[in-house]
This record gives structure tokens, sequence and C-alpha cells, in this order.
């Protein structure tokens, strides 16, 4: 781990999901930013930018491929690294992810520890 605890932007509709994602992610001390649509995660992300980001596929108002999208058309965000959220693991949701520019696809239900690995690797990676 690296001296500085990351800021994740986690983003998702359903309250359980997202209280479960920030007990898992703050486990390893970082600070966890939650949203519970697409709308208010893209509020967010016009004045901040986290170190990664969590978002779900299916979410009122925007969904996560939308905003990834347009994540990574922004040069200040495009190398924050975005995990989809998703229950559906099929080739539609697979392609439309790689089509948007995400980095990694996380499969519900959740393994934590599996969860953790990724988004620290991805932290890392960008960070060296």
């Amino acid at each position: 781990m690296g001296d500085m605890p990351y800021t994740i932007l986690v983003a998702d509709d359903e309250p359980a999901i997202r209280t479960m994602l920030e007990v898992i992610l703050s486990a390893d001390g970082h600070r966890i930013v939650t949203m519970s649509d697409g709308r208010a995660a893209l509020e967010y992300l016009r004045d901040n930018t986290p170190d990664a980001m969590l978002l779900d596929v299916k979410m009122p108002h925007m969904d996560g491929f939308e905003i990834c999208s347009r994540v990574k058309r922004i040069s200040r965000l495009k190398d924050t690294p975005v995990l989809l959220l998703t229950a559906f693991d099929d080739d539609h949701t697979r392609d439309h992810a790689r089509m948007v520019g995400a980095d990694d696809v996380v499969y519900k239900p959740l393994s934590g520890k599996n969860l953790r690995g990724r988004v620290n690797q991805l932290i890392e990676a960008r960070r060296h």
C-alpha cells in the first residue's frame, strides 16, 4: 500500500451494494465517496479527481457505460481506472465495457478480496 489513502468513487443505486462496497474498500484504508445515481456521480467528477471509480452499469439518470465513455474523453480523468459493476456476465456486456474504455468489469455477486486486489492493482499500475 502507498502512504496516501486513495479516494474511490462508488456509484450504485442499490444502498445494500453501496454499503457493501464501502465496507470492502475502506478495509484497505481508502476514502470512499458514494453516489446513488449517474448524474450525481458526474456532478462529483466535475470538481473531483478520484483515484478509481466503481460504476454500476444499471443506474437511473445515466448508466455506468455512459459515465465511463464521458470520463474517458476528459483529459483530467481519462487515466483514472474505471471498474464497471454488473450482474450480467455476457458477451454483450463485455463488448460494451470494452467499447467505452472500461479498465475492468466486476460481476455481482462480488468477492471482496478479489475486488480489493483488482482495485489496488489498477491504481498502483497507474501510479508507476
